[in-house]
């Protein structure tokens, strides 16, 4: 019963995540990169929202700029990468440690910001989880639309290009660097504007509160591609199946807790589930090739018999 009490939460927060993980899948299977910087463009989206409510402004032009703040952070990503010679991986990790320090100086060195619904009355919070989960849902309809149309244009196919096959699209006059750089750009600004949303639902923005979102995006991405990779082939389904990999994700970790897991150990089933589920696809690619073997050696047995 606590279970399906918790569960509207639980979709809600997946939801979030979701989109979040809609982020990430443009870095790591639209352009194939390794980026870390997530872990520290969410803290960013809330540390930005939070402040800028608090200090009068309207919560969607708030939500605005905590979309901008997570793009700044993917520039200076993509500018380390690309500009510098410095590793996707690596440049990421540098930003990421960055945005700490930044993210403190947004709050004004507190590292909890508090934010009431009742003073502010945001759209998006845990008092009202009903509601919250359709305008998460919304949102996430949303951007996967504006994304579903913006890769369908010569700059979306560009980008795709780039990630498939760097050599054929310098060959053919594109210049990758500055694709690189706007996709790392989308990606971030996407993940900080998640980042704001579950401030507003917990009610609360911390530094730290990143921390880790790599895993859970990363989960939610091999979730969907796992579950719905076969039935979901169109683009905006595949970002859809990142959303519903979320929702998952969530669902399960709300079960395993109520079935009495330590909250101190959801960073090691979050690892372990990550594991498991990008190890289906190689043990399932290992099971049919030992299928597709198996007659051929029938064969040839067969063959030498006769």
């Amino acid at each position: 019963m606590a279970f399906l009490n918790a569960l509207p939460g639980a979709v809600a927060q997946g939801i979030i995540w979701g989109i979040m993980a809609i982020g990430v899948y443009l870095t790591f299977r639209i352009l194939d990169v390794a980026d870390l910087t997530v872990d520290g463009s969410f803290g960013t989206g809330g540390a930005v929202l939070v402040v800028l409510v608090t200090g009068g402004m309207n919560i969607y032009l708030a939500m605005a700029c905590s979309f901008l703040a997570g793009c700044l952070a993917g520039l200076a990503t993509g500018i380390f990468h690309t500009k510098f010679g410095i590793p996707a991986i690596l440049a990421g990790i540098l930003t990421q440690l960055g945005l700490y320090s930044v993210n403190l100086r947004i709050q004004s060195d507190m590292a909890n910001l508090p934010f009431s619904y009742l003073k502010y009355k945001y759209p998006i919070t845990l008092r009202n989880v009903n509601e919250s989960l359709i305008i998460c849902a919304v949102f996430a309809i949303a951007i996967i639309a504006v994304l579903y149309w913006f890769f369908g244009t010569e700059l979306g196919h560009s980008l795709r290009v780039t990630g498939c096959n760097q050599s054929m699209a310098r060959a053919n006059g594109i210049n990758t660097d500055t694709n690189k750089i706007i996709g790392i750009v989308l990606s971030n600004g996407i993940v900080a504007l998640s980042g704001g949303m579950l401030a507003q639902y917990q009610g609360f923005s911390d530094v730290s509160m990143g921390r880790g979102a790599i895993v859970i995006g990363l989960a939610a991405v091999i979730i969907g591609e796992v579950v719905f990779g076969k039935i979901f082939n169109n683009f905006a389904l595949k970002l859809l199946a990142a959303v519903l990999g979320g929702v998952i994700y969530y669902i399960v970790i709300t079960l395993v807790l109520n079935l009495g897991m330590k909250a101190n150990d959801l960073k090691l089933f979050s690892a372990l589930v990550v594991a498991l589920f990008l190890g289906i696809p190689y043990w399932k690619a290992k099971i049919s090739q030992k299928r597709k073997k198996k007659p051929a050696k029938d064969k040839k047995e067969a063959a030498e018999n006769a």
